[in-house]
This record gives structure tokens, C-alpha cells and sequence, in this order.
């Protein structure tokens, strides 16, 4: 696709989007996160209690982009190479030949991520941030676009054990899965009662769509008083006092980066507060740790929205530009 502009980054997402919501019903924001999360380069972890679609929408979108598509189940005895891969040696030809792991494809879902060991949780560090894999010393770049969509269910903790905080870091953002509403339940019902909308689901975006929609993200005009805004939100964390631990500088590069999404999404190729206000929590609230009277508190989420609280928005230049359906479609 030549001369590719915002506008056509956009529709895809809105393709996307449109597309999955076929069969995860009544989550619009939830869904539009997990697209803007794969336009930013980026990986999600989901999190919510059992049957409220987490695998489902991974499911979802893996479908909608095509490209290869593994699933790994984690348990207590997943070992490293079961995930990453191993090298086989072969009889024939008396030489060791890789065998790839899951890991090697486009889009991973990795279930109930919380329920591998330690070890095994290490073996998605590198892969998750330098897109790579190392095994027995020799390296193998991972496929582009690469896009892990993990699931953890919060509430059972028997046989699971808790995601370092490196780990947690490396996703650019935590997206929860409620229970749905009266109306949308029964929609799920009537969606499913002769069969399952994941079975006629297909393929609506092609691989280097995705490839060029990510590069046309970064293009979003960020005006350096709201990248001022960003920071100060990040280094607010650092300074509370419900938080024990504060988030990273890579929490303000994602934060960023799901800003820049939002605007694309919301038909805009600037950044404004507010597109860092929409996606802060869901960026920073896995990345913080809080201290006893946070957790007592009502937890991450409504520290961030605390911070978000005592941070000041100065006015920005950015503000005073137009949206680019009508005035930049071309950058």
C-alpha cells in the first residue's frame, strides 16, 4: 500500500476493532485497547475471573490479523524450551537442527501466564522485549509483527505464582474483563445459541498492514509540553506516598506510545492530555507497587487515578490544531 497515511492507519484499526467485536460483546474500550496495544508494538496482559472472554478476545484478535498464531497453556512443569525451543539432533544427518518453540510466531496467546514457574515466566523476557530468542548461545530473531496477548485470572491463587516485576513492566498495558450486563449477556447468549461466532470469525487485516500502521502511529504529533505531562504523571508515581515502588522510564515510553494510539483511533494525528488521561491507567497501574495503605485503598487503579488527580495540565500548543481527516491525511 503506497503513500500510506493516518487515515488508512486508523481504518484498520477501526476494522479491527469492528471485526473482533463480533465476538466479545459490549467491551468497545477493552477491545480498542487491545488493537491500539498491537499498533504500539506492544504486549497485553489480560486479567479477569474465569469465563469473561479473556482467551477469547486473544482469540479474537489473533484470528482477525492472520499471520501465524500459536497458543501456549502455561502449567507448574512448562520447562524454557517448550516455550522458546530446543535443538533436536538429527540421526539422519548426525546434526543438531532447531526446533522452534510457540513462541515463534506472530501473534501468542499464552494462558494463565501466572500459573508457569519462575523459570519458565523468565523464558518470555527477552522475546517480549528485543523480539528474540537465545538458545544454547545462538540467537533467532522473532517474526514481525510480534504480539503477545497473556491472560491471568487475579482471584484463585492456588498452584500460581506471582509475575516478577520485570516482567510486568514489559507489558505496555493491563486491561481487566468484568462481568458484562444484563443486556449484554443475554446478547452473548443469543450470539452463541447454534453456534460460536469465533467459528465464522475471519481474517480482516493482512500482516503488512499491521506492519505499516505501527510505523504511521509514531508519526502522531506530540507537542513536548504534553510529553512534559506524560513525565510528570510517571515521575508522580515515584513520589506518592500510597506507592512503594514507582513506574519506569519504559512505562513513560508506553504511555506515550497508547497516547499517540488513542489519537490515531480518536481521528486525530495530535496528542492531547486527555489522550494521556484515557490510557494512563491502563499503562501504569501494573507497573506500581503500593504500599499497605495503597492496597488498602482501592488498589492500583485508583492510585493512578490519584495521581492523574494532583498532576496539572498546562495548556498546549497541540491543542490549537485541527484533526486529520480534514487537515494533515497526507502525513
Amino acid at each position: 500500500m503506497e503513500n500510506f497515511t493516518l487515515n488508512d492507519a486508523r481504518e484498520i484499526a477501526s476494522r479491527l476493532t469492528a471485526n473482533v467485536e463480533k465476538v466479545i460483546v459490549g467491551k468497545n474500550k477493552i477491545v480498542k485497547s487491545g488493537v491500539m496495544a498491537l499498533l504500539c508494538r506492544g504486549h497485553v496482559l489480560i486479567e479477569g475471573v474465569p469465563g469473561v472472554g479473556k482467551t477469547m478476545l486473544a482469540r479474537s484478535i489473533a484470528v482477525s490479523i492472520g499471520g501465524t498464531f500459536k497458543r501456549i497453556q502455561c502449567t507448574s512443569d512448562l520447562l524454557p524450551s517448550d516455550v522458546t525451543g530446543t535443538y533436536v539432533f538429527d540421526q539422519r544427518d548426525r546434526e543438531f537442527h532447531f526446533r522452534p518453540g510457540p513462541i515463534m510466531a506472530n501473534l501468542v496467546v499464552v494462558d494463565e501466564i501466572n500459573r508457569a514457574s519462575p523459570r519458565t515466566q523468565s523464558a518470555f523476557l527477552e522475546s517480549m522485549e528485543e523480539r528474540q530468542v537465545t538458545v544454547d548461545g545462538t540467537t533467532h530473531p522473532l517474526p514481525n509483527p510480534f504480539f503477545i496477548l497473556a491472560t491471568r485470572n487475579p482471584i484463585e491463587h492456588g498452584g500460581t505464582f506471582p509475575l516478577p516485576e520485570t516482567e510486568l513492566d514489559r507489558f505496555i498495558m493491563r486491561v481487566r474483563l468484568s462481568y458484562p450486563t444484563v443486556g449484554d449477556e443475554a446478547a452473548i447468549v443469543e450470539n452463541q445459541m447454534l453456534a460460536h461466532p469465533i467459528t465464522t470469525l475471519g481474517k480482516v487485516v493482512d500482516l503488512d498492514e499491521i506492519v505499516k500502521a505501527q510505523e504511521a502511529v509514531r508519526r502522531v504529533y506530540m507537542d513536548r509540553l504534553v510529553t512534559d505531562y506524560a513525565v510528570a504523571i510517571v515521575s508522580a508515581t515515584r513520589q506518592h506516598p500510597l506507592i512503594h515502588l514507582g513506574a519506569s522510564p519504559r512505562a513513560t515510553l508506553s504511555l506515550v506510545a497508547l497516547a499517540q494510539a488513542n489519537a490515531l483511533v480518536e481521528g486525530r494525528d495530535f496528542v492531547l492530555p486527555d489522550d494521556i488521561k484515557a490510557v494512563a491507567a491502563e499503562a501504569l497501574s501494573h507497573r506500581v507497587i503500593l504500599n499497605a495503605e495503597g492496597r488498602a485503598g482501592g488498589g492500583e487503579d485508583q492510585v493512578v487515578e490519584n495521581v492523574l488527580s494532583t498532576v496539572p495540565v498546562e495548556r498546549t500548543a497541540a491543542a490549537q490544531r485541527t484533526p486529520f481527516p480534514t487537515a494533515r491525511a497526507a502525513s
